[in-house]
């Protein structure tokens, strides 16, 4: 008899399988490929092991803005591939160390939900059944593949995130359908090692979702690099390289493609593993939750992308440490109010809390203050020319952080401080009394702070 039984080995489940073993539960963890998910082997950490090698290979052609003269630059494309997967494998080994130590017992295989009684919530795999007093349901979520027409017959040249970091030879040219944030991040990468890639998006602009002013300002970056981009225009048909859209004035065109990547979202794995057998409710395809992560049938919890509310890793994570925190004592919740996004392109793009168009759809009333990075003397120091911009939104009436957007490198690692402001409610008055380290990039979020 388990304390809990935890389906998928992403973010969510190991963290919490971790977590859960620390505290002294005896954990089961089932995944049915390998762990770590699709962030550790198919998202997340190969995306961006690629994109630095991108990124190295940018600055090396750029390099005589700085005086560095790096004749005859080139690369290979199936080694910086084969990195990936060295990469990728020490991870997850590395994963596979923590549940050892965490004395977490580790299935691989296909698990699935029997039922529940009396002793327990019954769950199968590999002709062998385990019980367990509760069960953390993260089961993840998959590529959306619309029904577009011809799709099905494009065969390979289809591609989802999945199949294109297997791409062992460079496309010549590359389509991608969704400008999102795994749209954008394949464009960059794709971008600088000189394939011709085209973006189709439905909406009016790139990046839903994140502050309007800065998605502009990158998809123009993108433009001058070559990349066209296709706005408000839906695809209608996939005629094998071939990908057909019409535009919002209902004009129709085409482009070809040696691959087509299919960047339209994910949708929240939630069949094929005895849910139903539970009753577990459904909303809009994704399990419903409340803010412990419990769903409508006791001791049954999910976290992670099954829920279908904020499909990041450290979402994940942490929710899954909302279910164990509970189950042990510690009473906890899980908050949205501070999620932060990165866009791993060069430059990055990197978002916190509400934007303005959030606040405005809200009617949360609010002030913004905005700077260009090069108030920051480090920024400039190693972005010769380079183009960005930090805003940071507040309240109207206590002077609290509310959202800060930046781009700029290397803003990824700089929203957390942003992330803990928002977090603990922080006043301007009280971000202007922090000392930042200087000559540093993340001095821009206190200069913007004093521009209010």
């Amino acid at each position: 008899m388990f304390d809990i039984a935890i389906l998928g080995g992403g973010p969510a489940g190991y963290v919490a399988a971790e977590r859960a073993g620390a505290k002294g539960l005896k954990v089961v963890l089932f995944e049915k490929r390998e762990l770590g998910g699709v962030c550790l082997n198919e998202g997340c950490i190969p995306t961006k092991t690629l994109l630095y090698s991108a990124k190295l290979y940018d600055n090396a052609v750029n390099g005589e803005k700085y005086g560095i003269i790096a004749p005859d630059v080139s690369f290979k494309f199936d080694k910086i591939i084969a990195r990936k997967n060295k990469v990728v494998r020490k991870l997850v080994a590395g994963v596979k160390a923590k549940m050892t130590a965490y004395n977490v017992q580790t299935v691989k295989g296909e698990a699935v939900i029997r039922g529940r009684s009396s002793n327990g919530i019954e769950i199968t795999c590999n002709d062998e059944t385990y019980l367990s007093a509760n069960l953390l349901i993260c089961t993840g979520s998959e590529a959306s593949v619309p029904p577009i027409p011809g799709v099905s017959e494009a065969g390979e040249i289809v591609l989802t995130n999945r199949e294109i970091l297997n791409l062992n030879q460079l496309p010549a040219s590359l389509v991608i359908i969704g400008g999102g944030v795994i749209g954008m991040e394949f464009a960059s990468l794709y971008n600088s090692f000189g394939t011709k890639v085209t973006v189709i998006e439905m909406l009016p602009e790139i990046l839903g979702g994140l502050d309007g002013e800065i998605s502009r300002m990158l998809r123009e970056i993108y433009a001058k690099k070559g990349v066209q981009f296709y706005l408000s225009s839906k695809v209608t048909e996939i005629k094998g390289h071939e990908v057909v859209f019409t535009d919002s004035d209902g004009v129709t065109s085409s482009v070809i493609g040696d691959n087509i990547l299919m960047s339209v979202g994910r949708r929240a794995v939630t069949g094929g593993f005895g849910l139903e057998t539970i009753g577990v409710e459904l909303v809009r395809g994704a399990i419903k939750v409340d803010n412990r992560m419990r769903t409508n049938v006791p001791n049954v919890f999910a976290a992670g992308d099954v829920t279908g509310f904020s499909m990041l890793a450290h979402t994940a994570s942490r929710e899954g440490e909302v279910v164990v925190n509970n189950l042990t004592g510690r009473p906890d919740v899980m908050r949205y109010n501070a999620i932060p996004g990165v866009v791993y392109t060069n430059p990055e793009v990197a978002s916190v809390g509400l934007t303005e168009e959030a606040a405005q759809a809200q009617s949360v009333a609010y002030r913004i203050a905005s700077l260009p990075m090069a108030y920051a003397g480090r920024f400039v120091a190693e972005n010769e020319a380079g183009t960005g911009i930090c805003k940071v939104l507040v309240g109207e009436e206590y002077g609290e952080v509310l959202g800060v957007h930046i781009l700029g490198n290397p803003c990824s690692e700089i929203i957390y401080g942003a992330c803990m402001a928002i977090e603990q409610e922080m006043t301007l008055k009280e971000l202007e009394e922090v000392v930042f380290p200087h000559p540093t990039v993340s001095e821009i979020f206190r200069e913007t702070v004093f521009e209010f």
